[in-house]
């Protein structure tokens, strides 16, 4: 999956960055490797004036002065501090920009993730979601989506306090993290609220992942979390297709899980008319056309 287009103009940056700075590295060295030419042409100069031929050898007769002496041994020493002095600073610029942007990537990833559930939050929805139906327009792959609310979640909060909400609000999350792929993403959509993004998934990859998201469910509630409550979802697919926007995707889907959170009201009510204290109803789906 290609990058967003906020991170790709980011990376873009750092990458213009770095040229910048490397090509500031090539100036000081091609400053230095001028300034040495200089410097040994003006000796051979020197040299080639004071040099004589006698009895077949060469001989130089060079008397130089302690003021150009110590001056040229002044530049030789001045120009290599300010060489040494300029790459350390070109290095802590390029770490500082390595280092910054490492640093903003954390902020953006940070800004963009759920605190309590640690799972893609509201706010990274738009970018995702449109990067994902980017993809699949361009690839041709299915698409598919998943609205998942939690049941009766009011009732946990008061039953069990909003201590007990955070929990199970954590524990959902974690149950469908472990039903899909590295991949895919997961996220909270609102207070007991998650959306699923499948990418090459269609509606029976949907379902898949609902029927494994209920195994985990189903093993969840033996460990008995929640006492005489039995906790359950209702989730809605909704499958891409070319030309829908991420609104539509998401009406769809929305109406597909609460068609779902009807047939469970519907189990309730039959459950409480045969006066059964518990309810035990699977998480399901209803497609949206």
């Amino acid at each position: 999956m290609d990058a967003p287009p906020r991170q790709q103009s980011m990376l873009s940056t750092v990458s213009e960055q770095l040229m910048a700075l490397e090509k500031r590295d090539w100036e000081v060295w091609l400053i230095s490797a001028g300034t040495g030419i200089a410097l040994g042409t003006g000796i051979l100069g020197l040299l080639f004036r004071a040099a004589f031929l006698q009895h077949g050898m060469l001989h130089m007769d060079v008397a130089v002065s302690p003021d150009l002496f110590f001056g040229f041994v002044a530049v030789l020493l001045v120009y290599n501090i300010y060489a040494i002095n300029k790459r350390l600073q070109l290095r802590r610029t390029r770490e500082q920009v390595i280092s910054t942007t490492i640093q903003n990537e954390l902020v953006r990833l940070q800004s963009f993730t759920d605190p309590l559930t640690e799972v893609y939050n509201r706010r990274a929805l738009d970018e995702i979601a449109r990067r994902f139906i980017s993809s699949a327009r361009r690839t041709e792959k299915p698409l598919t989506f998943l609205m998942v609310d939690v049941d009766r979640f009011k009732d946990i909060n008061t039953r069990f306090g909003h201590l007990m909400g955070d929990f199970v609000l954590n524990e959902v999350a974690t149950i469908l993290r472990g039903a899909v792929r590295g991949s895919d993403a997961v996220i909270r959509y609102g207070g007991d609220e998650f959306l699923v993004i499948l990418c090459n998934s269609n509606f029976y990859g949907g379902q898949v992942v609902v029927n494994r998201t209920a195994g985990s469910l189903a093993e969840w509630n033996r460990e008995e979390h929640l006492k005489d409550f039995e906790l359950t979802f209702s989730i809605g697919i909704a499958e891409w297709a070319d030309g829908k926007l991420l609104d539509d995707m998401l009406d769809l889907a929305d109406r597909a899980m609460y068609s779902t959170k009807a047939l469970h009201k519907l189990g309730t009510d039959n459950s409480q008319q045969k006066n059964s204290p518990e309810l035990s109803t699977p998480a399901g789906t209803i497609v949206a056309d």
